[in-house]
């Protein structure tokens, strides 16, 4: 269940202690929040790189999509 996943595997505070100091949570979307990921950590600024990463993310693909076009015109 996910409620069990979530008891055993999920992300939180708790245990982002082991992680050595500075390291930062990332995730490419889409998350399963409150299953996979506490949406406390998720939304952490301090803690968490999610909201940066999905946002870069949009125009990463952009570019990425722009690049195979321009590959397939030479």
């Amino acid at each position: 269940s996910t409620e069990e996943y979530h008891t055993r595997h999920a992300l939180t505070h708790e245990r982002m202690t082991y992680a050595k100091p500075g390291y930062r949570v990332m995730h490419p979307g889409p998350m399963n929040r409150n299953v996979e990921i506490t949406e406390e950590l998720a939304d952490d600024p301090d803690r968490s790189l999610i909201r940066s990463q999905v946002r870069q993310g949009v125009a990463l693909r952009m570019a990425l999509l722009e690049e195979i076009e321009r590959g397939k015109s030479r």
